[in-house]
């Protein structure tokens, strides 16, 4: 195990409030009585939906099959009757199709088993395996997995990024995959070796998680070329470029890729998953949560079927009588839900429940005051004032050409520190859209 005192520059400290979950071990949720999956679960198109209403599938049965390249296939999480094919709401509130799935009162855990896929068999099987399997970036981007394992050929990759680092305050889900699924995590490398073609991997850990470095450096075999670097806290470590420059010292520049430099990064989650379904055949349909916050009562990391409504949960879990906001994701990169009636998909790695006391609502904004400090800590060394300054007065062309907006990952450090209390990732959010609106227009 290696001690890494490198990292990126500026960056943030916030209080982690991990240690509630930290040591709760994984528990499987019930099934709700009606999951409601969305069939946009992934950055890409949609997978096409090959069930039809009143229909009775089984446990792990494909509900969606991926007809483009930029998509995954979608599985039943529980056994059930197809009740309903049409639309609901996803977490901006806006309305999207959707499959709703009664599960059978006696519906158990158990799943079917499919066509094994193997480390052994060749690099395009299993890319298009774990296509049909369902994986996506579990960190909470949903990014295909296989587009992102399969880089231009005339970028070779030398080394395979595997990120454990979690920096976001409150979740511990990677916490506990690492602790409970080292098994998993290294099979799972053995199919990223294998379809990247790195020569080394390297496994990044934050030095509040030394437990579970210590435990996949036990797990690691001997034919594996795996380092576990652990690295100081700090927030955005997670991020893919600020991660590469702890870790390699390799530097991304404006608008490039990982595999820029040689490297694919790969959430820990995601390996673990990898190494878990392909050997069974089998594709994603549940995933682990952490579910947590001051309004929450019975809080911890739980394997929650994909489709379980929000709702369900906080009843199933209890919550104080001042709950007053609920994030998806955690509180820095997370979106805060506009409804619960929605439902946890691929991409959901945290749920935290907040009371009046520790939410920010009634914070008035200011004007900015020029004090400098969200330049003093945003990682990728752009100048969030005048991004901000420029966003009100919605001059978006000048913020992209001059000021590289598009370069801005939404981390939410500058907001986290503006005295003034300027929302200034929702207004980035906001120039962003615009943007990618204009750009459709012409």
């Amino acid at each position: 195990m290696i001690f890494n005192q490198h990292t990126f520059k500026h960056g943030i400290h916030p209080d982690d409030n991990k240690s509630e979950t930290a040591t709760s071990a994984i528990h499987q949720f019930p099934f709700a009585p009606l999951l409601m999956i969305p069939l946009q679960q992934n950055i890409g198109a949609a997978p096409e939906c090959i069930v039809r209403e009143g229909q009775e599938v089984q446990r792990g049965q494909l509900l969606a099959q991926a007809k483009e390249y930029f998509s995954v296939s979608l599985h039943a999480p529980a056994s059930g009757v197809i009740k309903h094919i049409g639309l609901m709401f996803d977490i901006k509130g806006q309305q999207v199709p959707g499959i709703y799935l009664q599960p059978f009162a006696a519906s158990t855990q158990e799943i079917i088993e499919g066509e094994p896929c193997l480390f052994t068999t060749s690099a395009e099987k299993i890319l298009t395996a774990i296509q049909q399997a369902g994986i996506v970036g579990l960190g909470g981007a949903a990014f295909p997995s296989h587009v992102k394992l399969k880089p231009p050929k005339d970028k070779p990759i030398d080394t395979l990024v595997i990120n454990g680092v979690e920096c976001e305050p409150y979740l511990t889900t990677d916490h506990r995959v690492m602790l409970e699924q080292a098994d998993d995590i290294m099979t799972g490398i053995r199919y990223l070796l294998k379809v990247t073609s790195a020569q080394q991997v390297v496994i990044g850990i934050e030095a509040n998680k030394q437990d579970a470095a210590i435990h996949l450096k036990k797990h690691i075999p001997a034919d594996l070329p795996v380092s576990v670097n652990v690295l100081p806290v700090k927030y955005p470590q997670g991020a893919e470029k600020m991660l590469i420059q702890s870790l390699l010292n390799r530097q991304l520049a404006p608008g490039k890729h990982a595999n820029d430099v040689g490297v694919v990064g790969v959430n820990i989650a995601t390996a673990a998953e990898i190494g878990r379904l392909l050997p069974h055949g089998r594709g994603i349909q549940e995933r682990v949560v952490t579910i947590t916050g001051p309004a929450m009562t019975r809080k911890g990391n739980y394997r929650i079927p994909i489709g379980t409504p929000l709702r369900f949960i906080l009843e199933t879990l209890g919550t104080s009588n001042n709950l007053n906001k609920v994030f998806m994701g955690g509180p820095m990169m997370g979106s805060a839900v506009a409804s619960l009636d929605i439902s946890v998909t691929k991409g959901t790695s945290g749920i935290i429940a907040f009371s009046d006391s520790k939410t920010s609502l009634n914070k008035t904004i200011y004007p900015c005051i020029h004090c400098g400090k969200c330049l003093e800590v945003c990682p990728m060394l752009l100048n969030p004032s005048q991004l901000g300054l420029l966003a009100k007065k919605q001059r978006y062309e000048e913020m992209q050409t001059n000021y590289h907006l598009m370069d801005c990952f939404e981390c939410g450090a500058c907001a986290y520190v503006c005295p003034s209390h300027i929302p200034l990732v929702q207004h980035f959010r906001v120039a962003k859209h615009a943007i990618k609106k204009q750009k459709q227009a012409r």
